[in-house]
C-alpha cells in the first residue's frame, strides 16, 4: 500500500497566494494623485492643503482599521500603508509607517527600502533627532532650504545605495537646486 507524496501533503497546507487589498490600493492611488495635482510652480493653495490634510487623516483612520482587522496581507498592502502613514502628522504615524515599510521589505518588496529609510528619517526629525539617511528636505524663511538636522557621518553612502537612497553628493545637488529655486509666496 504505497502512499504518494500528494497523500502526505494536506490540501489546506498548500501555500495560498494572497491578493492585494483593493481598498488599500485605491487609498494609495488617491494619496499619490493628491500630491501629483499640486503644481510646485504655483503659489500654495491653502484650501487645497487643508483638504489634503483632512483626506490624509481619513485614509490613516481607514488604514489603521484594516491593519487592526488583519486585512493587510501582501507586501504591496504594507508598502501602500507605509506611504499613507508617512503623510501623517506625528511621530507615531512616522514610526508606524517605518514598521509597515519593513513588513513590505520582509515580504519581498525591495522598493520599500527607500520608504523605510525616509520614514525613519521623518520620525527622527519629529522627535528632535537628526535624520540619518538624508531623505528629508525642509524650507524655512529664516534658513531657506535645508536637510538639517542631519547626521551625515552615521550612515555610509554604500548603505544609502543598498537602500535606494541617493548618496550624499546627489543629495547636495538637490539641496543646492532647492536653494536657488524661487520660493513660492
Amino acid at each position: 500500500m504505497g502512499l504518494g507524496l500528494a497523500a502526505l501533503t494536506p490540501v489546506h497546507a498548500q501555500a495560498v497566494k494572497e491578493t492585494d487589498n483593493r481598498e488599500m490600493t485605491a487609498m494609495f492611488d488617491a494619496d499619490q494623485a493628491t500630491r501629483q495635482s499640486i503644481d510646485p510652480a504655483k503659489p500654495i493653495d491653502m484650501t487645497q492643503v487643508r483638504r489634503m490634510i483632512a483626506e490624509d487623516a481619513a485614509r490613516r483612520m481607514a488604514a489603521r482599521a484594516m491593519l487592526a482587522e488583519g486585512r493587510l496581507k501582501t507586501a504591496e498592502d504594507y508598502y501602500h500603508a507605509a506611504f499613507i502613514f508617512q503623510h501623517g502628522q506625528d511621530a507615531a504615524d512616522y514610526l508606524l509607517a517605518h514598521s509597515l515599510a519593513m513588513a513590505a521589505v520582509a515580504r519581498g518588496k525591495a522598493e520599500a527600502n527607500w520608504i523605510a529609510a525616509a520614514t525613519l528619517d521623518r520620525y527622527l526629525m519629529k522627535i528632535g533627532q537628526p535624520q540619518i539617511y538624508g531623505t528629508q528636505y525642509t524650507r524655512s524663511k529664516e534658513r531657506g532650504a535645508t536637510m538639517d538636522p542631519y547626521d551625515r557621518a552615521l550612515i555610509p553612502d554604500s548603505l544609502r545605495k543598498a537602500l535606494g537612497v541617493p548618496v550624499q553628493p546627489e543629495q547636495d545637488k538637490k539641496l543646492e537646486a532647492m536653494k536657488t529655486a524661487v520660493p513660492k509666496p
